[in-house]
């Protein structure tokens, strides 16, 4: 048999190499669909495990409709590669369910019966330049009824992509909702309207609460209602300023009665502050506290003190000082994964939570439950009255009043264990109105906790605020929350971790990853602290000489002299001119310690940028130089030889 030739054996190599290589990107396209490289730091591009708890708890088969405008969307190549990664996350749960999700692909061509269901459906489309609407959404149904839809898949919330199509597959497993009482003295529900905007159809509820919404049946409480509703699986107090001994008495039995409980006070709620006397639950004063419920509880906390954290203070736009524009405030709190219990499903996916004037809760002595922290301060903290704070908020005031000890404060805490009630004289006589049915009896009294309570308290209402979380923007419509914060996740996974369900817990939180500059922040608190100082001494320095002077100027007037320069002697003349030098002087060092402060950023930033662009290309050059000579040295040798 003769051989094959050299060049027939390299096409039949190279043949059977492209049949090969089609052949596996066949059988890896078929087999191997849910395979994934995910080289992020996070996983980002994982299925997370509550993903798959939540597809494998599936009881009924659900139909997930992908409305996509293939051709329409053709020209626009984001949405486009946006839109394949939709479609194959959706082939993954599919994929994942074992035929308990049917996943239809529905391409909505204009002036077709796809594109009239559609808009039926409740999807939003996108106009495009040629006039053609783009329609790129999703509906999900389960077998009773049940939909769920994503109106249209923005941009801004691609980060949360998994989030949103497992809190969908989510809420059409679950046959009914369970029921969150709340009880607040802020319009949490309304937004900063109040009822008045409520009652003419203008009302944007804060977005903690419109999420706590999709997934739970909230129920409004009355304050002064005196039971808990029995269709009530957990309950969350925000804020509670002004509470009947009633309603304590309610959530007190309600609490030792194995029910669970969400409960945010606040020694300086600028939430009550800034829009509470527009709703007829307003007018709240900004401070509250259950002392009676604490200290059964075994919790101590002090309404009356404020947190202020050097290291943990937001930079914030000052206006009124045109020399320094951003200080570093420092009862407003920018909190990171080290001020989180990495243990505690709540806070373990945490990445970044921005408070506002927080308070502290702690321990008692000889108490029966255990207290664990789920949020601290750093080692940079102090607590500062809070009517100081209430009416002397200037951010450079409240740095020099803090003088940290090395402690930290307890912000959020887990309470649970056995407890006793916080009426041991028993319940509180009702209240009776004349010409009113004297209400129903209660029924016998739980003196102490059959088993442990469950609690977590927080000492902020301000996370609530969507200034300090979250963006709202209107897109096409529809109101769109972009989270640069996990202040929702907090409250979410609470709620969430005490009802009983944590599968949504670890998808929450993926795409808030903050990676602050530490070193930045560090310099810039550094520079800030030597600035507040300066600005005392040259305030000091002011302040004497200014009362020096006055008291020569007095004297002069007494002797019938005038206060203008001519009539001043020139001893007296000589402080003036004094004081003028110190001034300039205390200035120019001010500004030296604000251009150091820009100096020994722009310098890290010129490291950094040096690093990136430069040293890279250095080093292969470098490397192509070395082997260049190594192989001219090599061919030298072999000349030689």
């Amino acid at each position: 048999m003769q051989p094959l030739s050299r060049r027939l054996y390299a096409i039949s190599a190279l043949t059977l190499a492209a049949v090969l290589f089609v052949a596996l990107n066949i059988a890896t396209d078929t087999f191997i669909t849910t395979a994934r490289l995910d080289l992020t730091q996070t996983g980002q591009f994982t299925i997370a495990d509550g993903t798959r708890n939540i597809i494998a708890k599936i009881p009924e088969p659900i139909t997930l409709k992908f409305y996509y405008s293939k051709k329409v969307a053709a020209d626009y190549a984001q949405t486009a590669a946006y839109a394949k990664r939709v479609r194959d996350l959706l082939g993954e749960y599919a994929a994942l369910s074992r035929g308990k999700i049917i996943l239809q692909d529905i391409d909505p061509e204009p002036f077709t019966g796809a594109e009239d269901e559609a808009s039926a459906n409740g999807l939003t489309g996108a106009p495009t330049d040629s006039g053609d609407t783009v329609y790129f959404g999703l509906v999900g149904t389960n077998r009773i009824d049940g939909k769920e839809v994503i109106a249209y898949f923005t941009p801004e919330r691609e980060p949360y992509l998994e989030y949103d199509l497992s809190a969908l597959v989510y809420h059409l497993s679950m046959p009914q909702k369970p029921v969150l009482g709340i009880i607040s003295s802020l319009p949490i529900d309304t937004g900063a309207g109040g009822m008045q905007a409520a009652l003419q159809g203008a009302s944007q509820p804060y977005t903690i609460y419109s999420e706590l919404a999709e997934t739970f049946s909230t129920q409004m409480l009355d304050p002064g209602q005196s039971r808990i509703p029995p269709e009530v699986a957990m309950l969350m107090v925000v804020h509670p300023a002004s509470l009947s001994a009633a309603q304590l008495y309610a959530i007190d039995q309600f609490v030792l009665g194995g029910g669970r409980a969400l409960i945010f006070v606040d020694p300086n709620s600028e939430l009550a502050q800034a829009g509470g006397g527009m709703d007829p639950r307003g007018g709240s004063p900004p401070m509250s506290d259950l002392p009676s419920l604490f200290r059964a509880w075994g919790v101590g906390y002090n309404p009356g003190k404020v947190i202020a954290d050097r290291a943990l203070a937001q930079r914030v736009q000052v206006s009124s000082d045109p020399r320094n524009p951003v200080a570093s405030y420092p009862i407003w709190l920018h909190l990171t994964p080290a001020q989180f219990d990495a243990k505690d499903t709540i806070t373990a996916n945490l990445q970044s939570m921005n408070l506002g004037s927080t308070g502290a809760v702690y321990a008692l002595k000889g108490a029966t439950t255990s207290f664990t922290p789920l949020v601290r301060t750093s080692s940079e903290a102090a607590l500062l009255d809070s009517e100081e704070v209430r009416f002397n908020p200037r951010p450079q005031d409240l740095m020099g009043l803090i003088q940290p000890t090395g402690e930290t404060f307890v912000i959020a805490a887990r309470v649970s264990g056995p407890a006793k009630t916080a009426f041991p004289a028993g319940p509180p006589a009702p209240m009776t109105t004349a010409g009113q049915p004297s209400p129903a009896p209660l029924p016998p009294q739980i003196k102490q906790s059959s088993g442990s309570i469950n609690v977590v308290i927080m000492a902020d209402s301000d996370i609530f605020d969507d200034r300090f979380w979250v963006r709202v923007e209107n897109l096409y419509g529809k109101r769109v929350a972009s989270p640069f914060a996990d202040n929702g996740a907090f409250v979410l996974n609470a709620v969430e971790n005490l009802m009983g369900s944590s599968d949504l817990i670890s998808l929450r939180t993926r795409a808030t990853n903050d990676r602050p500059f530490t070193v930045v922040k560090e310099i810039q608190a550094e520079a800030q602290a030597q600035f507040q100082q300066e600005a005392e001494m040259l305030q000091a320095r002011l302040t004497a000489v200014q009362q020096k002077l006055h008291d020569l100027e007095q004297g002069s007037s007494a002797n019938g002299q005038t206060s203008t320069n001519q009539g001043l002697t020139g001893a007296q003349q000589g402080e003036i001119d004094r004081f003028k030098r110190e001034l300039i002087e205390t200035r120019t060092s001010l500004r030296n310690v604000q251009h150091n402060l820009r100096k020994d950023i722009d310098a890290l930033g010129d490291f950094l940028a040096f690093v990136n662009i430069a040293l890279v290309p250095i080093f292969v050059a470098g490397f192509a130089l070395l082997i260049a000579w190594l192989r001219r040295r090599r061919r030298a040798r072999a000349m030689a030889q």
